[in-house]
């Protein structure tokens, strides 16, 4: 992070992705974002109850220290995390406790690297990348969700609650985002029918190993040594107690 002048304190978060796959006329595709220092403001929006209780006290947080004018719901999922941990290092510092398994660890977050994009992968110079799928040998073409995208699933996976209470289509309604292509064909009825009817289950579990992959964003994997000497690798933890240790969700 790059110190920059501004009326208030603000520094540049360099985006995992480089930008390169954002519009050539998005403020995004520079791959830069400014950002503002964490105010009292700010931890008004982290203590908003509402804000809580329906999911979206750290969008708003972030909305709220981007200083780049930009459209949130264009951000790259990846490039919002890595905006996340940026935002903690400025408000509150880079020194992080957690608690594993009634063990209290701590890290220091400025040592958390970026997964950057491979170029080479990108097709046409747009979001959108090819692979092959092992058993069924489909061509399909898939790109990484947005901001803007995690919102259309998560409206579709109410609405799909509600019709059905027992559903459980949290996998096939993502993967119906996430490709953009069967076989050369971009028809949004034939993506839909294809994870519905034919998308064999090693196939997609392939397919979302290699996004996992290949996506840029932040490695946030920290390996913990047990009692018995195990190095373990497990996720460091991201939600409200990331800001705000006293938080009750």
């Amino acid at each position: 992070m790059k110190e920059t002048k501004q009326q208030f304190p603000a520094e540049e978060v360099t985006l995992p992705s480089q930008g390169l796959l954002y519009p050539e006329d998005s403020p995004l595709r520079s791959g830069i974002l400014e950002m503002k220092y964490m105010t009292a403001r700010e931890e008004d929006i982290l203590t908003n109850v509402n804000l809580i209780e329906n999911g979206t006290v750290i969008d708003k947080l972030l909305e709220s220290l981007i200083v780049t004018p930009i459209n949130f719901n264009d951000l790259l999922t990846g490039d919002k995390d890595a905006i996340l941990i940026a935002a903690r290092i400025l408000g509150y510092g880079s020194d992080y406790t957690f608690d594993y398994n009634g063990e209290e660890l701590n890290i220091d977050l400025t040592t958390i690297k970026d997964k950057q994009l491979d170029e080479s992968l990108i097709l046409e110079g747009k979001n959108e990348f090819s692979f092959t799928l092992p058993t069924s040998k489909k061509e399909v073409t898939f790109k990484f969700l947005t901001h803007g995208d995690e919102q259309k699933i998560n409206r579709e996976l109410k609405g799909l609650k509600k019709l059905n209470k027992n559903s459980h289509n949290d996998l096939t309604t993502r993967m119906k985002h996430i490709i953009t292509s069967i076989d050369g064909d971009y028809e949004t009825k034939t993506i839909r029918e294809f994870v519905d009817n034919e998308f064999l289950a090693r196939d997609a579990r392939e397919l979302r190993n290699y996004i996992s992959q290949i996506q840029p964003s932040v490695d946030l994997s920290y390996d913990y040594e047990d009692q018995r000497g195990n190095i373990i690798t497990i996720d460091i933890p991201v939600g409200i107690n990331f800001f705000w240790p006293d938080a009750t969700v």
